[in-house]
């Protein structure tokens, strides 16, 4: 009776839960293996309940985002295994995910720090919010802090626990700086080695060599793109100058070149000393080209377009937007930043005006 009542079940995965305090009722749920992704909408009820069946087989996690996109939360998946979600939709860090071994570890792991990451739920709020520089400085110290004392337990968890699934999760939610692996390298060194076909493994030592690939001083990876208006283009086109290779968010969106303060660079420095290549995740160049004609600087822009961005991104280990690399006229990179002041005074250090 029990194997019947097992194989009756019509769904694969099955995501529930309860979010208070929405002021949307949609959710995108985004389900993920190494080839693909699938996506689902669903509406929450008005006391924020939800339920979610995926027949599909194969999937690793769901990633669900809420309040317009602007939050979200991970579950990691397992055949036949209910998932459950609970907690303030405004506090995202705070939500309980339970269901599955996987997610019941970092359950616990989570319990345990709850101290930690309740402090750090506020002070992300905090810095999310309107204060002043004292205070805002204040609360980004602080979450520095916490953010390292949370590492720091989630190293000793992975030691503790060399053989857990959750202890590779761990490892790439604090570790993964795409500016420094040394950590992933040393932390997964210590995993047992019957995880090493975990798909999640895989993806850190992946993310490691890219990092490796990117590294300052390392030969930039060359590339073959096409800009909006179809010209070709790769790091030879820009030889015997720097290039400034800018990823931003689509173009008309909050993460656009005066963020980086581009607009001053580009103007400052001839085409001779300086090449700017925008690289945007928009996927209407048409729409980039009518933009752009209403500017006063011709920006030399590679959109989404035939998925030229995410070849770059993937190429880039691009996990954060916006990022700005420099590469000298020996294609060596040089810089590494998001930050309109290191960018200013590399390039006053580095060319003479």
């Amino acid at each position: 009776m029990l194997c019947l009542a097992a194989c009756s079940k019509d769904y694969t995965y099955r995501i529930e839960g309860k979010l208070s305090h929405l002021t949307e009722p949609t959710v995108y749920a985004v389900f993920e293996n190494e080839q693909e992704k699938k996506v689902d909408t669903l509406l929450c009820a008005d006391n924020g309940t939800f339920e979610l069946e995926e027949q599909i087989d194969g999937f690793h996690s769901v990633t669900l985002f809420f309040e317009g996109r602007s939050r979200w939360v991970t579950a990691y998946l397992e055949p036949g295994t209910t998932v459950s979600i609970e907690g303030d939709a405004q506090s995202p860090l705070l939500l309980q995910v339970k269901g599955g071994k996987i997610n019941d570890r970092l359950a616990a792991f989570k319990k345990k720090q709850a101290d930690l990451f309740n402090e750090m739920s506020t002070l992300t709020q905090q810095l999310g919010e309107k204060a002043n520089t004292v205070e805002q400085t204040d609360a980004a110290a602080r979450l520095a802090d916490v953010n390292l004392r949370l590492s720091e337990e989630a190293a000793a968890y992975v030691k503790a626990h060399p053989d857990e699934e959750a202890s590779v999760v761990l490892i790439q939610t604090f570790f993964a700086d795409p500016d420094d692996t040394r950590k992933i390298d040393e932390l997964l060194a210590l995993l047992d080695p019957r995880l090493n076909d975990f798909y999640l493994v895989r993806e850190l030592e992946q993310f490691s060599i890219r990092s490796q690939r990117i590294a300052l001083e390392a030969e930039a990876p060359d590339f073959t793109v096409k800009n909006i208006y179809g010209k070709s283009m790769s790091l030879d086109s820009f030889a015997n100058r720097y290039l400034l290779l800018a990823f931003t968010a689509p173009w008309c969106d909050m993460c656009q070149t005066e963020d980086l303060s581009l607009d001053e660079v580009a103007m400052r420095y001839s085409t001779d000393q300086l090449a700017i290549l925008l690289v945007s995740l928009d996927d209407q160049p048409a729409s980039v080209r009518e933009s752009v004609a209403k500017d006063s600087i011709p920006w030399n822009v590679v959109t989404d377009s035939a998925g030229q961005a995410m070849q770059l991104i993937d190429l880039y280990n691009v996990s954060v937007l916006p990022r700005c690399f420099l590469i000298d006229e020996e294609k060596r990179i040089i810089m590494k930043t998001d930050n309109e002041v290191e960018i200013r005074q590399t390039l006053e250090r580095l060319i003479a005006e």
